[in-house]
This record gives structure tokens, C-alpha cells and sequence, in this order.
């Protein structure tokens, strides 16, 4: 045997004595700092939970991508400062006031009472701490409520107007819709089912958007006297899809986080049906477009992937994966037609579908758990799986519940806003774009498009 041999031998004999020991010591140290299998699943739900959040976070780059690209780029910085401040303002009113509303104490089942101004946790504690991590993936959620409303009222609203409408949703409205299905009011009282947030978070957003549509008017040049419509084509289109990529992978965050829970496993399944019914989602409206102008619409496919992750929030855990595809199908096919009948019949400029996308689609999810929802999966059967209509009238009465508080309160809200402060800019603001009027700066600066005539 080689000397090198003799050692590599000698240094194993020892690591074999040695690791006993390692064990023991390390069990040792361990208990000394109390470390149980309490505190390991306190610890995973928290990294979990943080980490979700913080793809929720990333998902405002997505808002911001997507409605950039699909207007002009006169207002892409416009839009970079309402979607910051969406979270911004947001963060802050909903640490002040809206947690509280939204999971404070309360008895009538109608907002929370307590937990406002940062009192929703004791820092000295492993509970305590765990709600700083709940409260964080909370406020995501209430910033992405938010920060919908922004593409529907973008190119022609005020700036200044927009940061009061901000802090009041993430104050008052989200949080109360919040409160009635997620914080033990009375929709989760009857048993209503929305698990990530098609009408917490989306339908919320998309009916202030809305209203918010309707208050401001149309684009300058968007409707012609004979009631026909113009197209207003947006600046980047890769843009808008990368915007769209960064959403879905933000939805691995939104869905299978809000389980809260790293030691919950059905997060496997959450996230083939987040990316089941985004895929159909895709794939339906491109085909549903194509089908009626011969030719394959690239907004149009990037829309219905984010109408299928809408839908399919609600129940993401409560459906399975077959279902999943069939309701991002039918979202696919609602969010097209949703966006012509609002532009073509209604007349409401929406210059990037937030109401179709997340309002529309937002509700139309809700109430597809009330058909399609599965024991085996979240524990209450649908109509199509034995269940009855119990759960689709819960569902229904929800949705309608939250359309009725969600758009009547945006719409109180910007028309106090359009009488005071005003909500439009003015006719040669908008012409210039708000980029200079609102910013006194260019996005673009230094690019020019040259014509030569020949």
C-alpha cells in the first residue's frame, strides 16, 4: 500500500469516529436553541411565504411592462411612475389603515376594527414575527389591486389625481372586499371560494378600472363621430410580452403562495393549474381571434394568457388540472370578446384590457369554482361534480357583492376627484404626452423617426 493510500485510509477512519460525535453535538446545540418541529414549520412557512411575496412584488414590473408596451410611448414614463407609486403609496396606506380593515377584529362581519398603524405584531415573538412575513405577502396583493386600474385610465389621467385614488383603494376598498371573503366576514362566513384572489385582488381592480374608464372618456381619437372605433396601436409589443412572462412567473408566487404554507404540498398542484389554464388561456383566444380575422393576434394571445391566470386564482386549489385547462379555455374565449363588446358596443376606451382581463375575467373564474370545484382537491364538490348549485349561488352572490362595492365605490371616489382636483388632463397635455406635461421628460430621449418622401 502507497503512502498516499496509508493517509486517504487514515482520513477516513477518522471522519467514521468522528461523525457520531458531529451528530450528537449538533442534536445538542440544536435543543439548546429550541429548535423543534414547531419552530422548523414556522420557519419554512415564513421563508415561503416571504418568497412569494417578493414574486408577487416582481409582478408590478410585469403591470408595468405590459401596459407600457401596449400604449404609446409619449406616456411610458407616465406609466413607470404610476406603477411605482402604486406600490409605494399602496404599501404605506395599507400598513396604516387597510390591514386593519381588511384582518382586524370585527363582530358585524363587515371590516376589522383593530391592527391599524403597524399593530398587527409583537417583534418579540416567532407568531409575532410570522405576521411581519403575512403582513408583506398581504400588502403584495393589495399594490397588484392597485396597480390593474393604471392601464385602463392610461395616456390621459392626472398624476396627482391618480396618487389619491392609489392610497384610497389600498386604504378602504381592496381591504374591505379583503375582509368580507379572507378575514372572516360574511362571503367567507357562507362559504365562498376564492383562494388566491379572482375577486379579492382582480375583479376588484378591474371594476374600479372600470369606473375609472368611464369617469375620464375616451383617447383623443379613439371614437369617430359615426360611433366607430379606431385602433391606437401600442409602441413595443415585446415589451407587452415580456411584461406578460414576468406576470406568469409571478403567479407561481401568487397561487401556490398563498397556501402560506412551505410544508403545504398541494402547492404542486396549485401551480399546474396556475400554468394548465394560462397555456389554454393562450391558446383559445389566439385561436378565437384568428378564427374571426385570419390572422393570429399577438395582444390578443398575451391577454387571454393572463385571462386564464385570472380565472384560474380562485380555484387553483380547488380544481384539477383538466379542469384547469378547460377554464383557462373558456377565459381565453370571454377575455376576446369581452374586449371588443366593451370597446365596439360600450364605447369605453380600456387601452389595454384591464377590465376584460381582470374584471370579466376576475368574476367569470369565481363562479366557474361554483362548477368546476373538486373534494379531492380543496374539499367542496361543483355542480358538474355531484355538489350542487349551493356553492355556483354563493359564489354568484359574491361576485355580484363585490362588483356593487368595488365599482360604486371608484366610481364615487373619481367622481369626487373630477369635480375637486380634476381627473383629465388637458386637450394639448395629452397630445404632448404626460411623459413632458406631467414629468418634463422624455422616456425616449434621443430617438426620432425620420420620413422621406420620394
Amino acid at each position: 500500500m502507497s503512502i498516499k493510500e496509508k493517509i486517504m485510509r487514515g482520513v477516513q477512519r477518522i471522519g467514521l469516529l468522528a461523525l457520531p460525535a458531529f451528530v450528537i453535538l449538533s442534536s445538542v446545540a440544536l435543543a439548546d436553541e429550541g429548535v423543534t418541529p414547531d419552530a422548523n414549520k414556522i420557519a419554512i412557512d415564513t421563508v415561503w411565504t416571504l418568497v412569494a411575496a417578493f414574486l408577487v412584488f416582481f409582478m408590478q414590473a410585469g403591470f408595468a411592462m405590459v401596459e407600457t408596451g401596449f400604449t404609446r410611448a409619449k406616456n411610458a414614463g407616465n406609466i413607470m411612475m404610476k406603477n411605482l407609486m402604486d406600490f409605494c403609496v399602496g404599501s404605506l396606506a395599507f400598513f396604516f389603515i387597510g390591514y386593519g380593515i381588511m384582518f382586524g377584529i370585527d363582530k358585524l362581519g363587515l371590516f376589522g376594527t383593530s391592527k391599524f398603524w403597524g399593530s398587527f405584531a409583537d417583534p418579540t415573538t416567532g407568531e409575532g414575527l410570522w405576521q411581519f412575513a403575512y403582513w408583506m405577502f398581504q400588502a403584495v396583493f393589495a399594490a397588484t389591486a392597485a396597480t390593474i386600474v393604471s392601464g385602463a385610465m392610461a395616456e390621459r389621467t392626472k398624476f396627482s389625481s391618480y396618487l389619491l385614488y392609489s392610497a384610497f383603494i389600498t386604504a378602504l376598498i381592496y381591504p374591505v372586499v379583503g375582509h368580507w371573503i379572507w378575514g372572516g366576514g360574511w362571503l367567507a362566513a357562507k362559504g365562498m371560494v376564492d383562494f388566491a384572489g379572482s375577486t379579492v385582488v382582480h375583479s376588484v381592480g378591474g371594476w374600479a378600472a372600470l369606473a375609472g374608464a368611464i369617469v375620464l372618456g375616451p383617447r383623443i381619437g379613439k371614437y369617430n363621430k359615426d360611433g366607430s372605433s379606431n385602433v391606437i396601436g401600442g409602441h413595443n409589443i415585446p415589451l407587452a410580452a415580456l411584461g406578460v412572462f414576468i406576470l406568469w412567473f409571478g403567479w407561481f408566487g401568487f397561487n401556490p403562495g398563498s397556501t402560506t404554507s412551505g410544508t403545504n404540498l398541494s402547492i404542486a398542484v396549485i401551480a399546474v393549474t396556475t400554468n394548465l389554464a394560462a397555456a389554454a388561456g393562450a391558446v383559445s383566444a389566439m385561436v378565437t381571434i384568428w378564427l374571426q380575422y385570419g390572422k393570429p393576434d399577438t395582444s390578443m394571445a398575451l391577454n387571454g394568457a393572463l385571462a386564464g391566470l385570472v380565472a384560474i386564482t380562485a380555484g387553483c386549489a380547488n380544481v384539477s388540472p383538466m379542469s384547469a385547462i378547460l377554464i383557462g379555455a373558456i377565459a381565453g374565449v370571454v377575455v376576446v370578446l369581452s374586449v371588443q363588446f366593451i370597446d365596439k358596443v360600450l364605447r369605453i376606451n380600456d387601452p389595454v384590457g384591464a377590465v376584460s382581463v381582470h374584471g370579466v375575467c376576475g368574476g367569470l373564474g369565481t363562479l366557474l369554482v361554483g362548477l368546476f370545484a373538486e373534494k379531492a382537491y380543496g374539499g367542496v364538490d361543483g355542480f358538474f361534480f355531484g355538489g350542487g348549485l349551493n356553492l355556483f349561488w354563493t359564489q354568484l352572490t359574491g361576485v355580484a357583492s363585490v362588483f356593487v362595492w368595488a365599482f360604486g365605490g371608484a366610481m364615487a371616489l373619481f367622481l369626487i376627484i373630477h369635480k375637486t382636483v380634476g381627473l383629465r388632463v388637458s386637450e394639448e397635455e395629452e397630445v404632448k404626452g404626460l411623459d413632458i406635461t406631467e414629468h418634463g421628460m422624455e422616456s425616449y430621449s434621443g430617438f426620432q423617426i425620420f420620413t422621406t418622401e420620394n
